[in-house]
C-alpha cells in the first residue's frame, strides 16, 4: 500500500487528519506524507483547511464536487462569463466564469446554453446604469429616498450593484461578502484588484484633495477597509474618521429602518481635522442606505473641513437604499 493509499484509509477512518496525525498514523515521514498530500489535492481526492499551524485535510465529498459535463462553444459567452460571474462553494473553493457558471446551473438543475443566454440579457438590462468608467451613480436615489432631512453628500457612486435580479450577488458583491465576513486575505486581493482600476479612473477624472475611509463597526481580527485603506495607496491627505459606540456597538445592516440607520450613523462617527479641504473622496465597503456616508458628509461639512463631498462604495443596491443588509 503506498503511502497516498493509507493516507486516503485513515481519512476514511478517522475523518479530519493534520500532517502530524498522519504521520503517526502511517510511519512515513513528514516529507512523504506533504508528497502524497500534494497528489491527493491536485486529482481532487482531499481538501485543505485552515492555514499554517492549523491545517488540517479531509477527503472530498463527492456528492458536492461532482461536476456537470456542459461545453461552450460560443467563445464571446466564455469570456463574458469570466469577466462577470463568480461563485464560492459550500467548500469555500472559488470558481470563476464558465465553470462557476456551470456549478451554479447545476445545482438548480437549469439548462445551461439558455440561462447563460437569460444572464446576459439579464445583465444587459442593468448596463445603462454604469458611465464611461464603469461606475454607477447613486445621487438620484439618495436625493429620492424619504426619510433624510438633507442630502450632504454632493455625489455618491459605487463600482457595481450588490446584487441582481435572480441570479444574486454579483461577481464584485460575492467577492466583498466573503471577503468581509470569513477575513479572508486571499479573496481581499481578489477585490483590490477588481476595483482599483476604477478607483484609479475616478481618481484622475476628479479633483480630489483628501481622501477618508469609513471605519468598521465590529472587531475583527481582519478588517476589509483598513486593507483597503494600506493596500490602495491613495496618494492624497488621510482624514481620520473615529468610529464610536456604547456598551454594544450596533452595526448598520442590523438595523432595518432609514430613520435608525441614520441616528446610528450620526451618533457613532467623529471626525476631528484642522486642515480645510475642497474635495473629499469618502470610500465605504457598501451602500445600503446611504446614512452612513451622509451623515459623516455632514460631520465634514458642518466643521467646514470639505466644501464638496464624493461618497464611493464597492457595491450599492439596485432597488433603493435598503437591500444592503449581509455586508
Amino acid at each position: 500500500m503506498t503511502v497516498a493509499q493509507k493516507v486516503v484509509k485513515f481519512l476514511e477512518e478517522k475523518g479530519d487528519l493534520s500532517v502530524k496525525e498522519l504521520v503517526d498514523l502511517t510511519d512515513a515521514s513528514k516529507q512523504a506524507i506533504h508528497l502524497s498530500i500534494n497528489q491527493l489535492l491536485e486529482n481532487n481526492t482531499v481538501v485543505k483547511f485552515g492555514r499554517v499551524p492549523k491545517t488540517i485535510y479531509r477527503l472530498v465529498d463527492k456528492k458536492i464536487v461532482d461536476k456537470p459535463s456542459f461545453q461552450i462553444e460560443d467563445q464571446t459567452k466564455v469570456q463574458y462569463l469570466t469577466e462577470n460571474f463568480l461563485m464560492i462553494t459550500e467548500i469555500g473553493k472559488v470558481l470563476l466564469g464558465a465553470e462557476a457558471f456551470m456549478r451554479w446551473c447545476f445545482q438548480r438543475k437549469l439548462p445551461f446554453e439558455k440561462t447563460i443566454d437569460e444572464f446576459i440579457k439579464t445583465r444587459e438590462k442593468y448596463e445603462s446604469y454604469y458611465d464611461e468608467l464603469g461606475i454607477i451613480s447613486g445621487k438620484t436615489k439618495l436625493i429620492n429616498t424619504k426619510g433624510y432631512d438633507k442630502i450632504y453628500l454632493d455625489e455618491v457612486f459605487y463600482l457595481d450593484f450588490y446584487a441582481i435580479e435572480r441570479f444574486g450577488k454579483t461577481k464584485l458583491g460575492t467577492i466583498l461578502h466573503y471577503a468581509k465576513q470569513g477575513q479572508n486575505k486571499f479573496l481581499m486581493k481578489m477585490l483590490l484588484k477588481e476595483l482599483r482600476s476604477k478607483i484609479d479612473a475616478l481618481l484622475e477624472r476628479e479633483d480630489f484633495d483628501a481622501v477618508a475611509f469609513v471605519p468598521p463597526t465590529i472587531r475583527r481580527e481582519l478588517q476589509l477597509m483598513k486593507y483597503l485603506e494600506t493596500h490602495l495607496k491613495i496618494n492624497l491627505p488621510k482624514i481620520n474618521i473615529q468610529k464610536i459606540s456604547g456598551i454594544i456597538p450596533v452595526p448598520q445592516k442590523s438595523l432595518h429602518k432609514l430613520e435608525e440607520r441614520i441616528t446610528n450613523a450620526k451618533n457613532t462617527f467623529a471626525v476631528s481635522e484642522n486642515i480645510k479641504y475642497n474635495h473629499v473622496l469618502l470610500l465605504d465597503d457598501a451602500v445600503g442606505s446611504g446614512s452612513t456616508l451622509n451623515q459623516i458628509a455632514e460631520k465634514l461639512k458642518r466643521k467646514d473641513i470639505a466644501q464638496k463631498i464624493t461618497g464611493l462604495a464597492i457595491v450599492g443596491s439596485f432597488k433603493g437604499f435598503d437591500v444592503v443588509t449581509d455586508v
